[in-house]
């Protein structure tokens, strides 16, 4: 199986010119869902990557004191708060007519991100395996999500989904500890798991693995300073941003990779290990723009 490097000139296959014509929704509506009683930037980061990365909307469902804060961080973002502290089953219908309102508005050019902040208690866990079983939107699965599929693998087979798992998570997913892999293996480990599932995996690295199981693509942007806490959470909300504009999985997750790491490695270059999460934030823009 053939494999290459995300190059540059690639995100013009993303970034294309947009028609004079063009209006609200035509570029996606990313759905956020994340957030406890205790985490709130999560949530946040990914829906203004999502914005930074050209999507219309970003609309964040979240538990009502992180959606309350989450409402504070920018006026781009809409937050929607739900009557807990954590999510759980009671608060599936809300989200799900909340997706499907969204599908409604923007002609389905809609996304899903979730994860991000939600914690792992199991009554969460359970919430978020409901949530993905029932959605036929694309959706990208992160953070503590992946924990929710770990004994439920089969509600991801054959979706558009994105799995963004790190090294560790993956193993909760897979089963397999690639730690201590060569680079060629961890390739074949992910690139078999993608194709068993029929799902897309971005696995998190000193190289990054994306793979539908038929096709690789590695990704070699980014730099050490990027360790910091919410760094994950802008590139989930990169490829979630794609996925709403209709950008097909294995492409929006290169994609995303190649952008989040080239914002974090300019970011380093002025403020080096002073790199935050929202700094790639504000870089995404300025790589976009020189395409």
């Amino acid at each position: 199986m053939k494999k290459r490097f995300f190059r540059k000139k690639d995100l013009r296959k993303i970034f294309k010119k947009r028609e004079k014509s063009a209006h609200k929704y035509d570029f996606g509506y990313v759905i956020v869902v994340g957030g406890s009683s205790l985490y709130t930037g999560s949530p946040a980061f990914g829906a203004l990557a999502a914005l930074r990365a050209g999507a219309d909307l970003s609309l964040v469902v979240a538990p009502k004191r992180s959606a309350d804060i989450i409402a504070g961080f920018s006026p781009d973002l809409i937050a929607y708060p739900l009557s807990c502290d954590d999510i759980s089953l009671n608060e599936v219908p809300t989200i799900l007519s909340l997706i499907e309102s969204a599908k409604r508005v923007s002609q389905r050019k809609v996304s899903l991100l979730i994860g991000g902040g939600l914690g792992r208690d199991e009554k969460t866990l359970l919430a978020v395996r409901e949530i993905l079983k029932k959605i036929d939107i694309p959706a990208v699965v992160d953070a503590d999500a992946l924990y929710a599929i770990e004994q439920k693998k089969e509600i991801i087979k054959e979706k558009d989904f994105i799995l963004t798992p790190h090294l560790f998570e993956f193993f909760v997913v897979s089963g397999k500890n690639l730690k201590n892999f060569p680079l060629e293996k961890k390739i074949e480990e992910t690139k078999n798991f993608a194709r068993d599932f029929k799902t897309t995996i971005l696995l998190k690295g000193e190289v990054d693995i994306i793979t539908n199981g038929k096709e690789i693509i590695l990704n070699k942007t980014g730099c050490p300073e990027m360790t910091v806490g919410g760094t994950g959470d802008v590139l989930a909300g990169i490829c979630a941003s794609f996925l709403a504009q209709k950008v097909p999985p294995l492409l929006a997750g290169a994609g995303a990779a190649f952008l989040n790491g080239k914002a974090g490695e300019k970011v380093a270059q002025k403020k080096g290990v002073g790199l935050l999460a929202s700094d790639l934030i504000e870089k995404i823009p300025e790589i976009i723009r020189v395409l």
